[in-house]
């Protein structure tokens, strides 16, 4: 239950944020742009607080359900203007003031990213090492001579300090379909590998593309002690309690918590026993694994999570670190990139390449937030980075109602010389309600399909 306070209070937190920066956008543009601003609110439904400010007596506004935000700007469509106040109504501007209004939105968003990644990459991204562990038989890894050992230093000529910094790099040269050059630091040498990934389907890259061309990451040892369980799981009806150790299972003795859990994996709906050792006597308990189905196949889980490690291991640990100038323009160019895979994303969902699965609705983003929070501020910064970016990539799309949809009529606007009709306005606001709708509805049910398994 605290688990499910904490995920909500930082998803508000964090949604409250992001809609803030986005709104600001539109409301420092419309001001620079002399556009009277009537209200600038975040949050729909009944105003939890309000106040008039400024020598336009803007009205500031804190509603109930902080799903989102608008700027209420002076406009002879939704109102009658007074005659000396004619020429501050947004519909009295030029085309390119109101593209310049309507793009600060998004703008702001990915302006907010750039700013947190600059302050991350000056304090230091921390990351895991790119060392390899093992390489799975027959994979594309060990076709590119990939080794237990090898240290992944670059891809393409990129550096790659951190797993996660090399598992985007691969993804961007599997969705180009290259032959892309590795560089790797093996027995204290530099070595130039040609890695394949011309072939590799968009179903490898959804399940996670470092596992499925055989790369498994050197990770710390954890050991098998259980550390939390989920309310009436599996784990909890067959006797588990926090703090068991995992001593063997089937008579087989178990090594860390990784050998435990691909044992779980392997044996849905299929009775173990189970020993463990409870304030030092041991215990066997009968256990059987529920069946979840995922893409991958059908894998055994009974609920139960992992005694975190009290400090991570030092050798294990990489730092991606810049000067301000040098964390400036990385902040510009991690923006860049994720803005570019997120819109790659989305077009292969359009074309039915990728799985619209992949969607997330406020309920999975509800728990990043919660999980990212509990980690530290620098995961929880980082995930603000990434929402932020999404949340100005979906305004740009071209869909009528968002952003991106004003900008399209305010484009067809520049070319034949004279407003879109208002009959044309009006269908397309309808179908982008639609779409909008269905996108929503089809988001939460992906929430709701991964909560239940």
């Amino acid at each position: 239950m605290i688990a499910v306070i904490y995920a909500i209070l930082s998803f508000v937190l964090a949604l409250g944020v992001l809609i803030a920066v986005h709104e600001y956008g539109h409301f420092w543009m419309a001001r620079r742009m002399g556009v009277k601003v009537l209200r600038f609110a975040i949050g729909f439904g009944k105003p939890l607080w309000s106040a008039t400010r400024g020598p336009d007596q803007t009205e500031y506004v804190l509603g109930m359900l902080p799903l989102g935000g608008y700027v209420k700007m002076l406009d002879e469509r939704e109102g009658p203007v007074a005659v000396h106040e004619a020429h501050r109504a947004f519909n009295r501007q030029g085309v390119w003031p109101r593209i310049a209004i309507v793009s600060a939105g998004p703008l702001a968003n990915f302006l907010f990213a750039i700013v947190l990644y600059w302050g991350m990459f000056m304090v230091g991204m921390p990351g895991i090492k790119t060392i390899v562990d093992r390489v799975t038989p027959a994979s594309v890894a060990e076709r590119a001579d990939l080794q237990h050992g090898d240290e992944i230093i670059a891809v393409a000529g990129d550096q790659t300090p951190t797993m996660e910094v090399l598992r985007l790099s691969l993804v961007e040269a599997a969705l180009n379909k290259e032959v892309v050059e590795i560089s790797v630091r093996r027995d204290g040498q530099e070595r130039k590998l040609a890695m394949d990934l011309s072939a590799v389907p968009m179903k490898m890259i959804e399940n996670g593309l470092l596992q499925e061309i055989g790369i498994i990451p050197l990770q710390p040892h954890l050991p098998a002690i259980v550390g939390q369980l989920e309310v009436g799981s599996v784990a909890e009806r067959a006797g588990l309690t926090p703090g068991d150790v995992i001593v063997s299972v089937d008579g087989i003795g178990v090594g860390d918590w990784i050998a435990w859990a691909e044992y779980i994996r392997a044996h849905a709906e299929k009775s173990i026993q189970v020993v463990v050792r409870r304030d030092g006597v041991e215990k066997t308990l009968s256990i059987t694994p529920a069946a979840v189905h995922t893409k991958q196949g059908t894998i055994g889980r009974i609920g139960a999570a992992p005694r975190p490690l009290d400090e991570f291991p030092e050798q294990l640990m990489a730092k991606q670190q810049y000067g301000v100038a040098a964390a400036f323009w990385q902040g510009i160019k991690k923006t860049a990139d994720i803005s570019l895979l997120t819109l790659r994303m989305l077009g292969k969902m359009v074309v039915g390449e990728a799985s619209i699965e992949n969607l997330s609705g406020p309920i999975s983003i509800a728990q990043y937030a919660g999980q990212s929070a509990q980690i530290g501020i620098l995961p929880f910064i980082a995930f603000l980075a990434i929402i932020s970016i999404s949340l100005g990539v979906l305004n740009l799309l071209p869909v009528p109602v968002l952003d991106g949809g004003h900008l399209l009529f305010y484009g067809i606007e520049l070319i034949k010389g004279s407003p879109v009709s208002d009959k044309i306005l009006l269908l397309g606001q309808k179908i982008g309600v639609v779409l909008l709708i269905g996108l929503m509805i089809l988001a939460f049910y992906n929430d709701l399909a991964r909560v239940f398994g």
